[in-house]
């Protein structure tokens, strides 16, 4: 949501999403970038946002532009964490974690609360994701890939199939899957065609990604049913977990159900069914 419209920020706390962005990035003109930290700082201690986690996507931490100023103005109303836009290097996110050490200690917050989201959707972020490592920053729970900035900096001509950001695409999933972090997908920028929304939100689904970002209301259900487990899926992983416990104990490890051999990883495949069903609140036990 802009960050200086305050109308749009209670609209998307209302939403029952799982996050909600407020924007200082591309989403609010230059002249208006000190309006909309005052009119964040303000939602963040006024408005009921529920169960829905409070980031922020600040400006670029290139030299000591405003992503400076963006957190030191919001930090003390207590954000959940900070989107980092166009990261391009381990140094880059280490320069933002620092300073929210420091904010942190300056407005009596618990060191390491605050969590960071870096947005990968340049061609010099692509080619250096290996430089992040697998012992990244702990504050980093997640890598966002961006298709719409990155077709724009290679200069590519965006495809309803994406085969022009594919590689970047599976490049952030498996990136982000290898330091044991969420991948959020790009959104879709075809707010009115709802059945494209799907078919890409199923790809990102099928290819790892933990969830998709929305530019619309009217985005986040059809993102939601994708990520979220239907009931015939739910009870075939219970049976195949339950399946496999059986034969574990009567010593066998591999095993034939309803014609398909099971093996570890579609073990791990319905334990990851389980869990998205528990995280989305449909299944307790």
């Amino acid at each position: 949501m802009p960050g200086d419209d305050r109308h749009k920020i209670e609209k998307g706390a209302a939403l029952g999403t799982d996050s909600i962005i407020m924007d200082l990035e591309d989403g609010v003109a230059f002249s208006r970038k000190h309006e909309a930290r005052e009119v964040i700082a303000a939602a963040l201690q006024d408005v009921d946002f529920g169960q829905t986690e409070k980031l922020i996507r600040i400006n670029p931490a290139v030299g000591a532009g405003l992503y400076v100023d963006d957190i030191e103005q919001t930090i003390g109303a207590r954000p959940d964490g900070y989107v980092l836009p166009k990261v391009e290097s381990l140094r880059q996110i280490e320069d933002v974690s620092l300073r929210l050490t420091n904010a942190e200690y300056d407005h009596n917050l618990p060191s390491g609360a605050i969590k960071l989201l870096a947005i990968i959707e340049t061609a010099r972020g692509i080619v250096n994701l290996r430089e992040f490592g697998l012992e990244h920053d702990p504050r980093l729970v997640a890598l966002i890939f961006g298709a719409e900035d990155l077709a724009s900096d290679i200069g590519a001509v965006r495809t309803p199939d994406g085969w022009e950001v594919f590689y970047a695409r599976s490049a952030v999933v498996i990136h982000a899957k290898a330091m044991g972090i969420q991948a959020i997908d790009t959104p879709y920028v075809h707010v009115e065609n709802l059945t494209g929304l799907a078919a890409e939100t199923e790809q990102a689904h099928y290819m790892g990604y933990t969830g998709k970002l929305a530019i619309h209301p009217r985005q986040v259900a059809p993102i939601q049913a994708v990520f979220t487990p239907k009931p015939e899926e739910i009870e075939r992983a219970k049976r195949l977990i339950h399946e496999h416990h059986s034969h574990q104990a009567a010593g066998e490890g591999v095993f034939v159900l309803d014609g398909k051999m099971i093996d570890m990883p579609m073990v791990r495949a319905a334990e990851l069914v389980l869990f998205r069903a528990r995280a989305a609140g449909i299944l307790a036990d």
